[in-house]
């Protein structure tokens, strides 16, 4: 009898324990761990954190059955609190790319500097151990044409054409006075004529427009390179104070926080949900992954014209010849050139002479600069020939193998943030709603026109700020595209702009998310981040040593104190370099 008394008890034994632990964790639970999460994380005053869940609190965004360890002061700390941290993270990422396009920007600059400083000097040395006679008055133009040269590549609105001209324009009174008819001494008000009607007479042959031509296409694409780096700092420098909409604060807070109202600080949100919210938050972002596709690609086909085929190294050490060719020409063609003159300028004093014929091709040899004849900008110590060339091969090889890995940055930005701190896989994760094995809403893809059907961030229209920076990516796109009319040969613009997003489709049904825009995006990179390891980031350069410079960028996760440092070392030595040289 006994043992049918005993499954009763046993019964109701259990039913009356559990009756009473439901009662005693309803009025006796604890917001602890509400609290000291709400302390670590700095999200507001600790006085605002109940000690027990109340009941009657009225919430209007972690809305849920049953007591609640949150009030409406600390929700509303928490969508402060999560706006200052989601902004923190996707700066943080920005500042990565950031620094490697305003890194190797410098790394550029400070090459193209070292190799317009060589061939000036190489220009200089020609002048005064080939053409004595006119080098020092020579001097001043070849610095006034190297400067122009610098302020172009550099991206000033200047015509290189007409810097050749001026410099030509120049060089003619002198070539002619103290060359061609040495005897005549100074030219006096001749030397404007001649150098009015220098185009006309032609004294130099087609060597001037040949050069002209050659620097033309050389730092062409030097020019637009840089440019085209200045452009990519403005983009981050936007995308970087992107603003969230209070929708999207709604999703983030109910996301993040919304699971610390029923003491589950612990407890992370599900990847798809992740995705949903941060594909919501960012879907303006995305909507830039098509043009920068193509400005990547546009850096590619630029650095590979600068660089490649040595061409803007052969086109600068090729001015000493150009203009050796130039002088020559003048001196073989004297008589007539005198005679030309005559008529167009008034009568020579003696007869011309040809008696100096130097060797077309002078020895390299590294130039002497004295008090006398020293240009305002100080001439480098000259490298070996084969020490400088492939300097900018070997720099933008380097940039490619960074900046490759970035050309999905825009598409790809929501699932690094949810693959960083913020996700992590288990056997139970947050939805939104409550502890979940799984997240079971559908997932979307990036894009405006993907984010119609997100269920946790309704997105109602473009950000205006990112819109605008689209708009004007794509114009300087279309920019370098007619100022390079070959650009974009190489490899399909038209593939490299496709985007999945743009089809408004995008919709994926798996917990773990699809890519919006391309296959295989997250692949690039590595725990989250683009750029690899994050032990190799460094940026320095060293202009004023005897080797061309190279600047290295390398990595990713560096924060801003760990850059000024070396950066101020770097100028400071750059400095002691110059003020050596000038000694």
């Amino acid at each position: 009898m006994s043992r049918g008394i005993c499954p009763r008890v046993h019964f109701w034994w259990m039913f009356s324990v559990l009756f009473l632990v439901k009662v005693v964790d309803v009025g006796a639970y604890s917001c602890h761990e509400v609290k000291t999460a709400f302390q670590v994380r700095q999200i507001g005053p600790l006085k605002w954190v109940p000690e027990t869940p109340g009941t009657d609190v009225e919430l209007l965004v972690c809305k849920h059955q049953g007591p609640s360890c949150c009030t409406r002061k600390m929700e509303e700390s928490y969508q402060v609190a999560v706006r200052r941290e989601t902004l923190q993270n996707v700066r943080s990422y920005s500042f990565e790319l950031k620094y490697l396009i305003s890194g190797h920007a410098t790394a550029f600059q400070d090459t193209f500097q070292y190799l317009l400083s060589f061939s000036q000097g190489h220009l200089s040395s020609l002048l005064e151990d080939t053409y004595s006679p006119l080098s020092r008055e020579a001097l001043p133009h070849v610095n006034a044409l190297f400067s122009s040269l610098s302020l172009y590549i550099r991206g000033h609105n200047l015509s290189l054409e007409a810097a050749i001209t001026r410099f030509y324009d120049n060089l003619f009174p002198l070539v002619y006075v103290r060359l061609v008819n040495p005897g005549m001494g100074a030219a006096g008000k001749r030397g404007e004529c001649l150098r009015a009607t220098r185009q006309d007479v032609n004294p130099f042959g087609p060597h001037p427009d040949t050069l002209a031509q050659e620097l033309r296409r050389a730092l062409g694409a030097g020019r637009a390179l840089s440019l085209a780096l200045a452009e990519g700092a403005k983009v981050m420098n936007a995308t970087e104070h992107v603003s969230l909409t209070k929708e999207c604060l709604r999703g983030l807070t109910k996301m993040q926080y919304c699971s610390h109202c029923r003491g589950l600080t612990l407890i992370k949100p599900c990847m798809g949900y992740c995705l949903n919210v941060m594909r919501g938050c960012l879907a303006s972002v995305a909507e830039l992954d098509g043009p920068w596709r193509r400005y990547v690609a546009a850096l590619e086909e630029l650095t590979h014209a600068v660089a490649g085929q040595h061409s803007l190294e052969l086109a600068l050490l090729g001015v000493r010849g150009h203009v050796n060719e130039a002088i020559l020409h003048a001196q073989r063609h004297g008589p007539t050139l005198t005679a030309t003159v005559d008529k167009v300028c008034g009568l020579s004093g003696k007869e011309p002479t040809t008696s100096i014929h130097p060797d077309p091709t002078p020895e390299f040899t590294t130039p002497t600069v004295t008090s006398s004849t020293a240009p305002p900008s100080i001439i480098p110590s000259i490298p070996p020939q084969e020490q400088l060339m492939g300097n900018l091969a070997h720099l933008r090889r380097e940039f490619l193998s960074y900046v490759q890995r970035y050309k999905l940055f825009f598409a790809v930005l929501p699932e690094m943030l949810c693959e960083g701190e913020t996700v992590v896989e288990d056997f139970t994760c947050w939805s939104g709603d409550d502890v979940v094995e799984s997240y079971t809403g559908r997932v979307v893809g990036n894009g405006l026109q993907a984010q119609k059907q997100n269920p946790e961030v309704k997105v109602r229209s473009p950000n205006p700020e990112l819109a605008e920076v689209k708009e004007r990516l794509e114009r300087f796109n279309q920019v370098i595209q007619d100022m390079l009319p070959g650009l974009g040969q190489r490899e399909s613009w038209g593939e490299l702009g496709s985007s999945d997003t743009e089809d408004g489709s995008g919709d994926c049904d798996d917990e773990d998310g699809c890519q919006g825009s391309g296959t295989g995006a997250v692949k690039t990179f590595t725990d989250g981040r683009p750029g690899g390891s994050n032990n190799d980031k460094a940026v320095g350069s060293n202009p004023g040593g005897r080797a061309p410079p190279v600047v290295r960028v390398r990595g990713a996760g560096c924060p801003p104190a760990c850059l000024s440092l070396p950066m101020a070392l770097t100028l400071i030595l750059a400095t002691l370099a110059l003020q050596w040289r000038l000694l």
